[in-house]
């Protein structure tokens, strides 16, 4: 049975402190890690993650990077699909072709 959508007004944002949880990193350290002055890093991360404003696309792209998810994980708002994309993104590349191509095989 598939899970539920998230309500896409903030998905990237409870993604971001999904994922950075469970790393157990704080929210000035990801700030920093993107490039971030660490001075306005956690305010900065805070306010992405409760919403209050989105990361532009590229910011977004840095945040994945670092937080070791690909891009569409932090805007997948149905939950089985995210946890496959972190999961497929934790392969190697020709693990993830094997497993694309075992998939799409299967759909015929």
């Amino acid at each position: 049975m598939p899970s539920e959508p998230l309500d896409s007004s903030n998905v990237v944002g409870r993604r971001m402190r999904s994922r950075r949880e469970e790393l157990g990193w704080s929210q000035e350290k990801v700030g920093v890690l993107i490039g971030i002055d660490e001075s306005s890093a956690r305010a900065r991360i805070s306010r992405y993650e409760v919403g209050t404003h989105e990361p532009p696309v590229e910011t977004a792209r840095l945040i994945a990077h670092v937080l070791g998810v690909p891009l569409a994980y932090l805007y997948c708002d149905e939950e089985d699909v995210a946890t496959l994309l972190k999961g497929l993104a934790a392969q190697s590349v020709s693990q993830q072709k094997a497993i694309v191509t075992r998939w799409l095989q299967g759909l015929r």
